[in-house]
């Protein structure tokens, strides 16, 4: 990766980091309580930013991702996401959640030891 690539991965880890984290605290939710799962699900949205200019979910499986982009619906926070806080990735949680930690951050170098 050339330092460009390299200055690009960065603005993109931290854009989505802090999207994350201003999320959960606007709409009352929390990461999983397993931090893992969260980094896995941002580094999923790093990479289809990347790719797309967006942050494409990537918890589904699209038969044409671009044509995804293009509808919008899936772009994070999803349609259901901000409609029902309906998160199919398990990234953005209720208070009530099974799986609800009270953490509403997480560490970057989490997601840049998952690209």
């Amino acid at each position: 990766m050339n330092p460009r690539e390299t200055q690009n991965i960065s603005n993109s880890v931290e854009s989505i980091q802090r999207f994350a984290e201003i999320y959960t605290k606007r709409t009352n939710t929390f990461f999983c309580f397993d931090p893992s799962i969260t980094a896995i699900v941002l580094t999923g949205l790093v990479r289809h930013k990347e790719k797309y200019g967006v942050p494409l979910c990537p918890c589904r499986n699209y038969f044409n991702e671009e044509a995804e982009v293009d509808l919008n619906y899936w772009i994070c926070p999803c349609v259901a996401m901000r409609e029902r806080k309906e998160c199919h990735c398990k990234l953005f949680l209720t208070p009530d959640d099974e799986y609800s930690s009270k953490n509403q951050t997480i560490d970057i170098n989490l997601i840049y030891d998952n690209l």
